[in-house]
């Protein structure tokens, strides 16, 4: 059983894709796909990740410097791998189903790819965890087509969708994420998601070089969401993927940004948002 296994014969794609926009795409047979939590995700029972590597490439990314090769930390954002096999791994585990287990989605890549659009990977996963299991989710992205999967989502007794909004300036997000959706319509989705009443939570983590916080915190507070999670980012301390480097530094230094600024944006959150989590404490299970 393959990536393909959920969809019709007759609609079955010819060729896999290859390459979307920068990204070479190779897929691959995982070992496994539950992986057990550890570190500052050990408060959950597994984390899954249907991708290894990551189209969005933001600079700052951690997970970059988690990857195998220099070479493919080197060149985070410019490939992705697909774990075609992970839908029939999930599968395995239907003899003995995961009840109120903790499952965060994903914390090495986002579920939510470009290529997701047309594999259905990720939906693939969430129909095999509401038809055979009942789990606790989390799912962590910063892309819009999460929107996609509501119709799943209403259905998930305990579920919750974390949308990444790390700054409020447009300069900004090009200098430190310049392959990920608009802030706008990362903020447009996770509307949406609240007001198909799936639980909802903005994730400002890290937390970049912002302009107003008020303004931000205004903006934050109209979506309806009322979860918000915050932690800091260290630009003299914080690893950078070499690519686009020297932009994200010179964002940086024209705004001004350090702890003062950071610690005087989270006091103005706490004050404007209806709940704000700080760091690992903010990611609890839900």
């Amino acid at each position: 059983m393959d990536l393909f296994s959920h969809i019709k014969e007759e609609e079955k794609p010819f060729n896999k894709k290859t390459k979307i926009g920068q990204t070479d795409i190779q897929y691959i047979k995982s070992a496994s796909i539950l992986t057990e939590a550890k570190g500052f995700m050990n408060a959950y029972d597994y984390t899954l990740n249907p991708y290894t590597g990551c189209s969005f490439g933001c600079n700052y990314c951690y997970a970059a410097f988690f990857a195998r090769s220099s070479n493919d930390k080197d060149n985070w954002g410019k490939w992705l791998k697909v774990k075609e096999n992970a839908l029939a791994l999930l599968q395995k585990k239907r003899k003995k189903p995961l009840i109120n287990k903790t499952i965060y989605l994903s914390s090495v890549t986002d579920p939510y790819q470009p290529i997701e659009k047309e594999l259905e990977l990720t939906r693939s996963i969430l129909k095999e965890l509401l038809d055979f299991h009942k789990v606790r989710l989390v799912i962590q992205t910063r892309s819009p087509l999460v929107t996609r999967d509501i119709d799943l989502l209403k259905k998930f007794e305990v579920v919750q969708v974390n949308m990444t909004v790390t700054t409020d300036s447009e300069e900004v997000r090009k200098a430190f994420e310049p392959l990920c959706p608009s802030n706008k319509v990362r903020l447009k989705a996770i509307k949406e998601i609240q007001a198909n009443n799936i639980q909802a939570c903005i994730t400002m983590t890290p937390l970049l070089p912002i302009k107003d916080p008020q303004t931000f915190a205004q903006e934050l507070k109209n979506t309806g969401i009322q979860k918000f999670i915050v932690q800091p980012f260290h630009p003299d301390k914080g690893k950078f993927i070499a690519s686009t480097k020297q932009d994200a530094l010179s964002q940086v230094k024209k705004m001004n940004w350090n702890d003062e600024k950071y610690n005087n944006a989270v006091k103005v959150f706490k004050e404007k948002l209806p709940w704000l989590g700080e760091g690992k404490d903010g990611f609890a299970p839900i």
